[in-house]
Protein backbone atom coordinates (compact mmCIF):
# COMPACT_ATOMS: atom_id res chain seq x y z
CA UNK A 1 0.00 0.00 0.00
CA UNK A 2 1.46 3.48 -0.75
CA UNK A 3 2.49 5.48 2.10
CA UNK A 4 0.74 9.14 2.58
CA UNK A 5 3.03 11.73 4.14
CA UNK A 6 2.64 15.30 4.94
CA UNK A 7 3.76 17.68 2.12
CA UNK A 8 3.17 21.82 2.07
CA UNK A 9 1.06 23.63 -0.48
CA UNK A 10 2.02 27.19 -1.92
CA UNK A 11 -0.01 28.74 -4.91
CA UNK A 12 2.10 31.91 -5.82
CA UNK A 13 -0.24 34.45 -7.04
CA UNK A 14 2.50 35.92 -9.64
CA UNK A 15 5.17 35.08 -11.60
CA UNK A 16 7.66 37.49 -9.53
CA UNK A 17 6.30 35.09 -6.39
CA UNK A 18 6.65 32.19 -8.37
CA UNK A 19 10.10 32.64 -8.98
CA UNK A 20 11.24 33.27 -5.94
CA UNK A 21 8.78 30.07 -4.45
CA UNK A 22 11.06 28.25 -7.29
CA UNK A 23 14.17 29.48 -6.57
CA UNK A 24 13.49 29.46 -2.46
CA UNK A 25 12.65 25.33 -2.63
CA UNK A 26 14.56 24.35 -5.97
CA UNK A 27 15.77 21.04 -3.73
CA UNK A 28 12.36 20.41 -2.10
CA UNK A 29 9.45 21.66 -4.20
CA UNK A 30 7.35 20.32 -7.02
CA UNK A 31 5.47 22.56 -9.65
CA UNK A 32 1.68 20.99 -9.73
CA UNK A 33 0.05 22.03 -12.86
CA UNK A 34 -2.73 19.60 -14.33
CA UNK A 35 -1.34 16.64 -11.60
CA UNK A 36 -1.85 13.91 -14.01
CA UNK A 37 1.54 12.38 -13.50
CA UNK A 38 3.08 14.00 -10.08
CA UNK A 39 -0.02 13.57 -7.98
CA UNK A 40 -0.34 9.62 -8.64
CA UNK A 41 3.65 9.83 -7.90
CA UNK A 42 2.98 11.05 -4.81
CA UNK A 43 0.29 8.62 -4.14
CA UNK A 44 2.79 5.68 -4.72
CA UNK A 45 5.29 6.92 -2.99
CA UNK A 46 7.77 7.57 -6.19
CA UNK A 47 7.86 11.43 -5.47
CA UNK A 48 7.88 12.83 -1.78
CA UNK A 49 8.11 16.85 -2.20
CA UNK A 50 7.90 18.75 1.06
CA UNK A 51 6.44 21.60 -1.65
CA UNK A 52 3.55 21.26 -4.13
CA UNK A 53 3.86 24.99 -5.67
CA UNK A 54 0.81 25.27 -7.74
CA UNK A 55 1.63 27.05 -10.96
CA UNK A 56 -2.19 27.75 -11.94
CA UNK A 57 -2.66 30.58 -9.28
CA UNK A 58 -1.01 33.45 -11.84
CA UNK A 59 -2.50 35.55 -13.71
CA UNK A 60 -2.23 34.40 -17.35
CA UNK A 61 -1.27 30.98 -16.42
CA UNK A 62 -3.94 29.44 -18.77
CA UNK A 63 -3.69 31.94 -21.13
CA UNK A 64 -4.13 30.89 -24.85
CA UNK A 65 -4.08 33.15 -27.49
CA UNK A 66 -2.57 33.53 -31.48
CA UNK A 67 -0.71 36.64 -32.74
CA UNK A 68 1.81 37.67 -34.78
CA UNK A 69 4.14 35.08 -33.31
CA UNK A 70 2.12 32.51 -33.55
CA UNK A 71 0.01 30.44 -31.20
CA UNK A 72 0.95 30.75 -27.24
CA UNK A 73 0.21 28.51 -24.42
CA UNK A 74 0.68 28.82 -20.75
CA UNK A 75 1.64 26.35 -18.39
CA UNK A 76 -1.86 26.16 -16.98
CA UNK A 77 -3.39 25.61 -20.56
CA UNK A 78 -4.94 22.22 -20.68
CA UNK A 79 -5.15 19.78 -23.74
CA UNK A 80 -8.63 20.70 -23.96
CA UNK A 81 -8.30 23.92 -23.76
CA UNK A 82 -6.09 23.75 -26.81
CA UNK A 83 -8.60 21.27 -28.20
CA UNK A 84 -10.99 24.31 -28.14
CA UNK A 85 -9.35 27.02 -29.38
CA UNK A 86 -10.65 27.74 -32.55
CA UNK A 87 -7.24 29.48 -34.10
CA UNK A 88 -5.59 26.20 -33.01
CA UNK A 89 -8.14 23.95 -34.70
CA UNK A 90 -8.07 26.16 -37.85
CA UNK A 91 -4.57 26.53 -38.15
CA UNK A 92 -2.79 23.83 -35.87
CA UNK A 93 -4.85 20.75 -37.32
CA UNK A 94 -1.42 18.96 -36.41
CA UNK A 95 -1.18 20.06 -33.13
CA UNK A 96 -4.81 19.17 -32.16
CA UNK A 97 -4.18 15.82 -33.96
CA UNK A 98 -1.63 14.75 -31.46
CA UNK A 99 -3.70 16.27 -28.61
CA UNK A 100 -6.87 14.45 -29.09
CA UNK A 101 -4.47 11.35 -28.91
CA UNK A 102 -3.69 11.87 -25.41
CA UNK A 103 -5.64 9.61 -22.56
CA UNK A 104 -9.07 10.23 -22.57
CA UNK A 105 -11.47 13.21 -22.01
CA UNK A 106 -11.06 13.02 -18.88
CA UNK A 107 -7.64 13.09 -18.27
CA UNK A 108 -7.65 15.47 -21.38
CA UNK A 109 -9.44 18.16 -18.36
CA UNK A 110 -6.61 17.98 -16.47
CA UNK A 111 -3.60 17.29 -18.25
CA UNK A 112 -1.43 20.30 -19.48
CA UNK A 113 0.38 20.69 -22.87
CA UNK A 114 3.23 21.97 -20.58
CA UNK A 115 3.50 19.47 -18.38
CA UNK A 116 2.70 16.89 -21.03
CA UNK A 117 6.34 18.03 -22.41
CA UNK A 118 8.26 18.71 -18.96
CA UNK A 119 7.66 15.53 -17.71
CA UNK A 120 9.98 14.50 -20.57
CA UNK A 121 8.16 11.11 -20.96
CA UNK A 122 9.61 9.29 -23.85
CA UNK A 123 5.92 8.91 -24.97
CA UNK A 124 5.23 12.27 -25.55
CA UNK A 125 2.10 12.76 -27.59
CA UNK A 126 2.09 16.42 -27.86
CA UNK A 127 5.99 16.15 -28.30
CA UNK A 128 6.57 15.18 -31.86
CA UNK A 129 3.85 18.04 -33.22
CA UNK A 130 6.20 20.27 -30.80
CA UNK A 131 9.34 19.15 -32.94
CA UNK A 132 7.56 19.40 -35.87
CA UNK A 133 6.44 23.00 -35.73
CA UNK A 134 9.06 24.26 -34.63
CA UNK A 135 8.29 25.66 -31.53
CA UNK A 136 9.99 26.81 -28.90
CA UNK A 137 9.99 26.84 -24.65
CA UNK A 138 9.91 30.03 -23.01
CA UNK A 139 11.77 29.78 -19.53
CA UNK A 140 11.40 31.56 -16.97
CA UNK A 141 13.52 32.14 -13.48
CA UNK A 142 14.62 34.64 -11.02
CA UNK A 143 17.52 35.75 -13.22
CA UNK A 144 14.98 36.45 -16.69
CA UNK A 145 13.77 34.42 -19.62
CA UNK A 146 15.59 32.62 -22.10
CA UNK A 147 14.13 30.60 -25.18
CA UNK A 148 14.97 26.73 -26.10
CA UNK A 149 13.43 25.84 -29.36
CA UNK A 150 11.77 21.94 -28.68
CA UNK A 151 14.68 20.17 -31.00
CA UNK A 152 16.90 21.04 -28.02
CA UNK A 153 14.21 20.73 -25.01
CA UNK A 154 14.59 17.08 -24.09
CA UNK A 155 18.02 15.79 -22.62
CA UNK A 156 16.95 12.35 -22.03
CA UNK A 157 14.23 9.99 -19.99
CA UNK A 158 12.40 12.32 -18.09
CA UNK A 159 15.30 15.16 -18.14
CA UNK A 160 15.43 18.48 -19.95
CA UNK A 161 17.43 21.77 -19.92
CA UNK A 162 15.00 23.01 -17.47
CA UNK A 163 17.51 24.48 -14.28
CA UNK A 164 16.59 24.42 -10.92
CA UNK A 165 14.29 27.74 -9.77
CA UNK A 166 12.97 27.55 -13.49
CA UNK A 167 9.68 27.35 -15.15
CA UNK A 168 8.21 26.50 -18.36
CA UNK A 169 6.38 30.12 -18.88
CA UNK A 170 4.54 29.43 -22.34
CA UNK A 171 5.12 27.46 -25.81
CA UNK A 172 5.08 29.51 -28.91
CA UNK A 173 4.33 27.53 -32.18
CA UNK A 174 5.47 29.82 -34.53
CA UNK A 175 3.14 32.15 -37.48
CA UNK A 176 5.21 30.55 -39.71
CA UNK A 177 4.18 26.64 -38.98
CA UNK A 178 0.29 28.00 -39.20
CA UNK A 179 -1.39 25.77 -41.87
CA UNK A 180 0.96 22.53 -41.96
CA UNK A 181 -0.23 19.75 -42.60
CA UNK A 182 0.25 15.93 -41.67
CA UNK A 183 -1.01 13.35 -39.16
CA UNK A 184 -0.33 11.12 -36.18
CA UNK A 185 -0.43 7.66 -35.50
CA UNK A 186 -0.53 6.31 -32.34
CA UNK A 187 -0.08 2.35 -31.34
CA UNK A 188 -1.05 2.11 -27.89
CA UNK A 189 -2.34 -0.59 -24.74
CA UNK A 190 -5.33 0.44 -23.00
CA UNK A 191 -4.96 -1.36 -19.19
CA UNK A 192 -6.40 0.56 -16.56
CA UNK A 193 -5.17 3.59 -18.51
CA UNK A 194 -3.36 4.77 -21.92
CA UNK A 195 -0.09 3.11 -22.33
CA UNK A 196 1.62 4.63 -25.56
CA UNK A 197 3.69 1.40 -27.27
CA UNK A 198 5.14 3.75 -30.67
CA UNK A 199 3.43 7.05 -32.10
CA UNK A 200 4.65 8.59 -34.95
CA UNK A 201 3.68 11.89 -36.82
CA UNK A 202 4.16 13.30 -40.28
CA UNK A 203 4.31 16.73 -41.49
CA UNK A 204 4.60 18.25 -45.32
CA UNK A 205 5.12 21.86 -45.65
CA UNK A 206 6.02 23.46 -48.78
CA UNK A 207 7.52 19.89 -50.02
CA UNK A 208 9.39 18.80 -46.88
CA UNK A 209 8.01 16.11 -44.66
CA UNK A 210 9.20 15.71 -41.50
CA UNK A 211 8.65 13.29 -38.89
CA UNK A 212 8.19 13.22 -35.06
CA UNK A 213 8.43 9.75 -33.31
CA UNK A 214 7.59 8.96 -29.65
CA UNK A 215 8.47 6.00 -27.54
CA UNK A 216 11.29 4.79 -29.64
CA UNK A 217 14.40 6.74 -27.90
CA UNK A 218 15.20 8.30 -24.66
CA UNK A 219 13.59 11.11 -25.92
CA UNK A 220 10.93 12.21 -28.76
CA UNK A 221 12.60 12.15 -32.18
CA UNK A 222 12.22 14.39 -34.47
CA UNK A 223 13.76 13.32 -38.08
CA UNK A 224 13.70 15.65 -40.84
CA UNK A 225 16.13 13.94 -43.65
CA UNK A 226 13.24 12.25 -45.19
CA UNK A 227 12.37 13.82 -48.86
CA UNK A 228 9.55 13.66 -51.46
CA UNK A 229 11.41 12.20 -53.52
CA UNK A 230 12.05 9.26 -51.12
CA UNK A 231 9.68 5.70 -51.73
CA UNK A 232 8.22 4.60 -48.47
CA UNK A 233 11.15 2.03 -47.90
CA UNK A 234 13.42 4.79 -47.84
CA UNK A 235 11.72 6.60 -45.83
CA UNK A 236 10.85 3.69 -43.01
CA UNK A 237 14.71 2.92 -43.03
CA UNK A 238 15.70 7.22 -42.47
CA UNK A 239 13.32 7.01 -39.40
CA UNK A 240 14.57 4.00 -37.89
CA UNK A 241 18.19 4.94 -38.47
CA UNK A 242 17.59 7.84 -36.13
CA UNK A 243 15.28 5.96 -33.13
CA UNK A 244 16.51 3.23 -30.84
CA UNK A 245 13.65 1.52 -29.40
CA UNK A 246 14.03 -0.66 -25.75
CA UNK A 247 11.78 -3.41 -25.05
CA UNK A 248 9.70 -3.24 -21.62
CA UNK A 249 6.45 -4.03 -20.52
CA UNK A 250 4.69 -2.44 -23.18
CA UNK A 251 6.06 -4.36 -26.46
CA UNK A 252 9.07 -5.79 -28.05
CA UNK A 253 11.91 -3.46 -29.68
CA UNK A 254 11.41 -5.60 -32.39
CA UNK A 255 7.53 -4.89 -32.27
CA UNK A 256 8.08 -1.39 -32.14
CA UNK A 257 11.00 -0.93 -34.61
CA UNK A 258 8.14 -3.61 -36.82
CA UNK A 259 5.28 -0.48 -36.28
CA UNK A 260 7.24 2.64 -36.81
CA UNK A 261 8.04 1.26 -40.02
CA UNK A 262 4.68 0.61 -41.12
CA UNK A 263 3.58 4.05 -39.92
CA UNK A 264 6.18 5.44 -41.81
CA UNK A 265 5.61 3.93 -45.32
CA UNK A 266 1.62 4.44 -44.80
CA UNK A 267 1.85 7.89 -43.91
CA UNK A 268 4.08 8.77 -46.81
CA UNK A 269 1.97 6.55 -49.02
CA UNK A 270 -1.28 8.85 -47.69
CA UNK A 271 0.66 11.79 -48.79
CA UNK A 272 1.22 10.91 -52.23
Amino acid sequence: MPMLYEFRYLAPKSVAELTATLREHASDGKILAGGTDLIPNIRNGLQKPGFVIDIKKYDGADRISYGADGLSMGPAVTINDLLRFKDARDRYPVLCSCAHELASHQIRNRATVAGNVVNASPCSDMAPALLCLDAQAVLRSGNGERVIPFSSFFTGVKKTVLQPGEFLERILVPAASAGVTGRYLKLKRIAGHDLGIVGVLMTKRDGEIRFGVSSAAPTPVLVDTVTTKDSPDEAAAKVLASVSPISDVRGTKEYREHMIGVYARRLLAEVR
